[in-house]
């Protein structure tokens, strides 16, 4: 309950970023300073949070919820479980050597791209060889062909797939160097304590390699201009020859059409001396743009189309009260300070070679040799680490322009996005809409209330999911025939991503959640968590809301009703340390939210400030996260902040504007991503014991979905408005850049 007082001043801001982190004995936070009222009904099964003096919902008996029918199936197996499944055959091919000095080597068959999953293999290694964590080192390996599904970075499970393996591989490498293991533990383990991430010092001090950096010899910088439209064509360059004259300028390019597993993108490519004169030149080309597969459509004709796609939902039962709601998301971008970017050498008549960040590096470099008209294995793909991305570069699109400019010119092209167009027409999350309906049987004087059935319905722009397990052969059975934008094989990988991911927490009796695809040709990927964050994000909002319908604190409603110990377990922690319910004067409110994801569990608690209801401000956010067994606590709480901040962007802050057949935004400026001002300075990450013996779970994608539904439903409580169309804070005017053109170089 938000119990505002106007005698309080406002909250303070500390003076600095406190991010704590406390495991297992950690000490329960201080007492509430406002009184309380028991929460009777939880109490009796909740003692830490009677303990911890809740402010108690009015109803004094405890439900008996019905079990969640079906059965959520992603307790049990899961995307994680299926990309674990089929890398298993090819595990033993993975390079794991060992050299004279003692030290070993992984060449990790995954994209290293911010999420720490090489520090933490490093980690698991230095244990099972029982060797110091210096004694390791962890590359990126190229493609691998051999490796079939096992060289695909998704679905936030590089770490499940290689635990069960890594004593076999270590022991293999250490059986082929002479080297006979020992027994017993480690000595000094490294698993489970805090280190930095092994490449920290370097991306900091800027020694780190990412592709841009990469020094190939005679790699020449290459932009683009992008269309007016989404995928729209060129139709002319009407003064090429007087760009060509421009100082530096080498060569001037249509990127031709056509590819293989997914089209190449359409543009105009200029090659030059430096990236400064590239973007001169591009900025100077005259061209006549020709319209795309958006054209004409925008952010309402979209949402449209959306909710036109999502059948009636089934009427509420007799007796019950009906929760109906509606939500929007926009779509959205990753945006990472990389923007695309690649270097291709296809100037050569029988092979090619490539350096970029790939997330599905075999596929990459076999759909691009179809491009060239080369075999399949005549690519060598370097995969580079990325910063960031976190699922658009599971497409190879940079590959593929560098790719057929390079064999135009008949030079290397060092390709790079520039931001504007890396905004507009890379690839994005895309718009949902979702439509609810919770069947509520109201509490009476002898009987509490209870959840009779859910039903979530989903309407969503096609995912692309034609990267497949990351092969030719699971690329190309999801792409044909090619002139289709919904295939048969490309839905079925969208349903069975969204039905091994979207998981429901919560015992709501007869619960659906279904997908409704719709067949627009935008440039989408699964750019975090794509289907899950907005879908759980929903589910949250609407679980407060069934609290207040049953008369009931939000947090002893999900105790209530949670379907596992391990989730109530996080809550239960983390009310305690947010002191829930405590006093907050007017415009600010606490909210909560709970989630499970890759067989990890989350709670958040959130203090909001909305006194200006146009800029709403996250100012404290408390954390509990049970990962089962905790490789590297300082790799978990990284990864918890990064999920914080994306969940402050994409529910208070961020989205694409889409007129006309393509996104308004074309800088940072303009496309609201959080910034450090807008980090609350007062964080507390707890990570929970593992007191089930668990394996190490996914952490990629999992702290995004229970931030946003806290800080969702803290808005709720601080404004007395439902949130319903994301982002929620006021989206400011801004004058974009023309469609089809690049902005003017800015001016110290």
């Amino acid at each position: 309950m938000n119990d505002a007082r106007s005698s309080l001043p406002s909250l303070p801001s500390p003076p600095s970023l406190a991010v704590m982190t406390t495991r297992e004995g950690s000490e329960p936070a201080g007492p509430a300073q406002v009184s309380r009222r028991d929460v009777l009904g939880a109490a009796a099964s909740v003692p830490v949070l009677a303990a911890a003096g809740l402010a108690a919902a009015p109803t004094r008996v405890q439900a008996l919820p019905l079990p969640l029918t079906p059965p959520d199936s992603v307790d049990n197996y899961d995307v994680g479980d299926s990309i674990t499944q089929v890398s298993a055959p090819t595990m033993p091919l993975v390079k794991l050597t060992i050299d004279s000095d003692g030290v070993y080597t992984m060449a990790l068959p995954r994209l290293e791209q911010g999420t720490g999953i090489a520090t933490a293999l490093a980690l698991m290694i230095a244990d099972e060889a029982k060797v110091p964590l210096a004694k390791v080192r962890v590359t990126s390996a190229d493609a691998q062909p051999e490796l079939m599904y096992n060289q695909i970075t998704g679905g936030s499970c590089s770490i499940r797939a290689f635990e069960p393996v890594l004593p076999a591989l270590v022991a293999a490498a250490q059986l082929k160097a002479g080297i006979v293991p020992q027994p017993g533990p480690p000595a000094n383990p490294v698993v489970g304590t805090r280190v930095a991430k092994l490449d920290a010092r370097d991306i900091v001090t800027g020694k780190k390699k990412f592709t841009m950096d990469q020094d190939v010899p005679g790699a020449m910088p290459t932009m683009c201009r992008m269309p007016s439209t989404i995928r729209g064509s060129v139709v002319s360059v009407n003064n090429r020859n007087a760009v060509l004259a421009m100082p530096g300028v080498i060569a001037v390019e249509i990127i031709p059409g056509g590819g293989n597993v997914v089209g190449i993108p359409p543009g105009v490519a200029v090659m030059a001396e430096t990236f400064g004169q590239a973007w001169d030149a591009c900025g100077a080309l005259d061209i006549t743009w020709g319209p795309g597969s958006m054209a004409g459509e925008s952010d309402a004709t979209i949402r449209d189309k959306l909710r036109a796609a999502i059948p009636p939902l089934l009427p509420a039962p007799l007796g019950s009260v009906a929760i109906d709601a509606e939500f929007t998301w926009k779509a959205a971008t990753a945006c990472p300070l990389e923007v695309e970017c690649a270097i291709v050498d296809a100037t050569r008549p029988d092979r090619a070679e490539v350096w970029a960040g790939m997330q599905s590096p075999i596929v990459a470099s076999q759909a691009v040799a179809l491009d060239l008209g080369l075999p399949l294995g005549a690519v060598t793909a370097h995969v580079i680490p990325s910063g960031g991305a976190f699922g658009r570069r599971l497409f190879w699109d940079p590959v593929q322009v560098a790719a057929q400019i390079s064999k135009k010119t008949g030079r290397i092209c060092k390709l790079m996005y520039h931001r504007t167009d890396d905004i507009r027409h890379t690839r994005h999350r895309p718009p949902q809409v979702h439509r609810v309906r919770a069947a509520v049987l109201p509490p009476t004087l002898l009987l509490p209330g209870n959840v009779l059935s859910y039903q979530q319905s989903i309407g969503i722009v096609r995912l692309d999911a034609r990267h497949g397990y990351g092969e030719i052969g699971t690329a190309t059975a999801g792409s044909l025939p090619p002139a289709v934008v919904q295939t048969v094989g490309n839905m079925n990988y969208e349903q069975f991503f969204f039905l091994t991911m979207v998981s429901s927490p919560y015992n709501y009796g007869v619960g659906k959640k279904l997908l409704f695809p719709v067949a627009l040709e935008m440039n989408t990927v699964s750019y975090r968590s794509v289907h899950i964050q907005p879908a759980r994000t929903v589910e949250e909002i609407v679980t407060d809301e069934i609290a207040a319908a049953l008369n009931k604190d939000p947090v002893a409603f999900r105790l209530e009703f949670l379907r596992l110990e391990r989730a109530k377990a996080c809550l239960q922690r983390v009310a305690g340390a947010a002191q829930w319910g405590k006093a907050m004067p007017p415009g600010f409110a606490q909210g909560v939210g709970v989630h499970q994801e890759s067989r990890s569990f989350s709670a958040c608690i959130v203090e909001l400030d909305c006194r200006d209801r146009s800029n709403c401000k996250v100012t404290k956010v408390v954390m509990a996260i049970d990962v089962g067994r905790v490789i590297s606590p300082s790799g978990v709480e990284q990864q918890c902040l990064g999920g914080i901040c994306e969940a402050i962007s994409l529910v208070l802050k961020t989205g694409l504007n889409i007129k006309d057949g393509l996104p308004l935004e074309g800088s940072y400026k303009q496309y609201l991503w959080l910034r450090m001002r807008d980090f609350p300075k007062d964080v507390q990450i707890i990570i929970m014991p593992n007191s089930t013996n668990a394996p190490a779970a996914g952490m990629g994608e999992v702290a995004m979905s229970a931030p946003s539904g806290a800080i969702a439903n803290a808005y709720a409580r601080a404004t007395g408005i439902k949130p319903r169309n994301f982002p929620l804070n006021a989206q400011p005017v801004f004058t974009p850049t023309p469609p089809g053109q690049l902005p003017p170089p800015a001016v110290a």
